[in-house]
């Protein structure tokens, strides 16, 4: 009795075991699957998300400086900052060489006007500055 339950038990077992799945013999599938999710093209997405997020972060925290014309080019910096991020997002080359542009020129406008500033505000405006010089870069290099 034991040897018959033992037998049914195991033909059982390779009953649900060997399930046979459908093979696709189409081509076309195989490359759209295969292109789409190459483990490369998830990290290169993964690091262009996680940089674009911390220049969002650094654009929403930038504080004020009472400085009129300091603050006026750290304006037109955030802004530059912000359309660059979304050129980027659209896949627009064009766009994103403008709006790169843009970000040096005002960038060293800020670098010129941080003379103008006290010492503790001139360290936090570099502070800044030097994060988001950094993740741009890094942006740029994967991009």
């Amino acid at each position: 009795m034991k040897r018959k339950l033992a037998a049914a038990f195991v033909f059982a077992l390779l009953l649900t075991n060997c399930s046979a799945e459908k093979v696709n013999l189409s081509p076309i599938s195989d490359n759209i699957t295969d292109d789409l999710y190459t483990p490369s093209d998830l990290n290169i997405r993964a690091q262009t998300i996680s940089y674009q997020s911390a220049i969002s972060n650094l654009i929403s925290t930038f504080p004020k400086f009472n400085n009129d014309a300091v603050d006026k080019e750290v304006n037109n910096l955030k802004l530059s900052l912000t359309n660059y991020i979304k050129s980027i997002s659209s896949k627009n080359i064009k766009l994103q060489k403008k709006y790169f542009k843009n970000y040096v020129i005002y960038y060293k406008k800020i670098q010129k006007l941080r003379r103008y500033l006290n010492q503790d505000k001139d360290n936090v405006l570099n502070r800044y500055l030097v994060r988001i010089k950094t993740n741009v870069n890094l942006l740029k290099s994967i991009n």
